[in-house]
């Protein structure tokens, strides 16, 4: 049993900094990569931010030079600092780990409202 459990959302105003914190528990044997994925109301599911097991990250062109994501690998935590936020940042942030084992398998937190007011 795998658990991802996401943290950090709130109501932040528009130019201001949230946090958010991602923590995997339970049977993982190694992590490929984690990610943060938003999805805004009416709009579909969007990639945010990857960080692989190597430290290799990537962007989404929407939120590259504001976004920052990172992990703490023994903790099996991944982090995404988000400035200079903006109202079309608002979404409910999700978490997904990859394991290394099995493949093709991805584990989902529930997700963190971000909310951010003009």
């Amino acid at each position: 049993q795998v658990r991802v459990v996401e943290s950090g959302g709130g109501l932040v105003q528009a130019g201001g900094s949230l946090k958010l914190s991602c923590q995997a528990s339970g049977s993982i044997s190694s992590i490929r990569a984690m990610a943060w994925y938003r999805q805004a109301p009416a709009k579909q599911l969007e990639l945010v931010a990857t960080i692989t097991s190597v430290d290799s990250t990537d962007y989404a062109d929407s939120v590259k030079g504001r976004f920052t994501i990172s992990r703490d690998a023994p903790k099996n935590t991944v982090y995404l600092q988000m400035n200079s936020l903006k109202p079309e940042d608002t979404a409910v942030y999700y978490c997904k780990l990859t394991p290394t084992t099995p493949w093709g398998v991805a584990y989902w937190g529930q997700g963190t409202q971000v909310t951010v007011s003009s």
